[in-house]
């Protein structure tokens, strides 16, 4: 029986070493691509200074540095339009994922702040 309140089941699991499927969905994949991953590294590193090393352009606060790398991805994401996605016009990542329909200004994202 399913407790209504917290979804729960009062029947017995079975352990993870009789269960294959559990087993299967646990393990790793044959192989594992980090490109896509490193590739945002760069991007990152490449447009803020706070992640190169031997630099003074660094964050005291956490919530300063938090603010920094969410400006960069709002930017990158809403602002800054992609070669890559220029088909059939010039195009950000989220007009792309259809999220927004226009390339947004900087007075925009300023806005955001206010708000």
């Amino acid at each position: 029986m399913v407790d209504i309140a917290t979804g729960e089941s009062d029947e017995p699991k079975a352990p993870l070493d009789k269960n294959p499927e559990a087993r299967r969905a646990l393990a790793p994949p044959a192989h594992v691509s980090t490109s896509f991953i490193e590739r945002s590294n760069l991007t990152m590193r490449m447009n803020m200074r706070r992640f190169t090393r031997l630099t003074n352009a660094f964050s005291k606060k956490i919530e300063n540095h938090a603010a920094t790398v969410a400006l960069h991805f709002q930017f990158y994401n809403f602002a800054r339009p992609h070669k890559s996605l220029k088909n059939p016009y010039p195009r950000t990542p989220a007009m792309a994922a259809g999220v927004d329909d226009h390339i947004w200004s900087l007075l925009e994202i300023a806005a955001l702040l206010d708000s």
